[in-house]
């Protein structure tokens, strides 16, 4: 091995992402076989272990709504942000801030009945509610990196001859990335314990275990549910800081 791909390993093992995304995956992997453990704990339960799916499903449909609903979010929170701060578009900035701001009052449960009416039952509404959540952490650290450009930069790549798009492209999106990828790991944080609220409509998520486990007086399956729930978060979390630290400025 090269001393190259062995600082490559290092590296990649001191990194608390690859040991939480490998405890995951273990923890998946394990999941199937834990019957007797639940059982050991909850001898009064007939049935310990969650069997309607199994948890890689779960966790897969769980990360789907998540990041679809994440992605739809960035799309319209990053390009309200463009839109108000560019020439026409500045006199609509407050009121774009108080909607999205507005969004994040209603709680979850609302949004989802509100919304069954009109999507259904199923993966939609869960999505709706998602993205309504997911819009103004972006929306939010959109602006501040925008705001936060420095004027030197600008003027810089303006008397070179930068076109409004190429100043926008090529300057003050990379220099607003590291905000962006701040907002954007909230919302997603955000998003992932908010979605296993979707099960309540029908959505497929890891709130299925959790909300069948309330329901039915078995806190093995509210545990099973919480336990990958909470490392998937915090798995997430990390995988985020470890792209921050990727765009951060030389320096810092």
């Amino acid at each position: 091995m090269t001393s190259h791909n062995m600082t490559l390993v290092i590296a990649i093992a001191r990194e608390p992402f690859a040991w939480l995304a490998s405890l995951l995956l273990v923890l998946l992997a394990l999941m199937p076989y834990s019957a007797p453990l639940f059982g050991a704990i909850y001898p009064d339960v007939p049935h310990p272990l969650y069997a309607r799916a199994s948890f890689f499903e779960l966790t897969l449909a769980h990360c789907q709504l998540v990041a679809t609903s994440s992605l739809i979010a960035a799309a319209i929170g990053i390009g309200l942000a463009i839109f108000v701060t560019r020439g026409p578009g500045r006199e609509f900035g407050p009121l774009v801030g108080a909607l999205a701001a507005a969004g994040q009052t209603f709680p979850p449960v609302a949004v989802l009945a509100l919304a069954v009416p009109l999507l259904g039952y199923g993966a939609a509404p869960a999505l709706a509610a998602l993205c309504l959540y997911a819009i103004l952490p972006i929306l939010e650290a959109t602006l501040s990196g925008l705001h936060n450009a420095p004027a030197a930069a600008r003027d810089a790549a303006a008397g070179i001859g930068f076109s409004p798009s190429g100043l926008l492209w090529r300057i003050e999106l990379p220099l607003a990335m590291p905000f962006i990828l701040a907002g954007l790991r909230n919302a997603v944080i955000i998003n992932i314990g908010t979605a296993t609220i979707g099960s309540s409509v029908g959505a497929l998520s890891l709130g299925s275990p959790i909300l069948e486990g309330l329901s039915a007086s078995n806190p093995a399956y509210v545990i099973e549910g919480a336990l990958i729930v909470a490392l998937l978060a915090v798995t997430v979390d990390r995988g985020f800081a470890a792209l921050e630290r990727a765009f951060a400025p030389a320096g810092r």
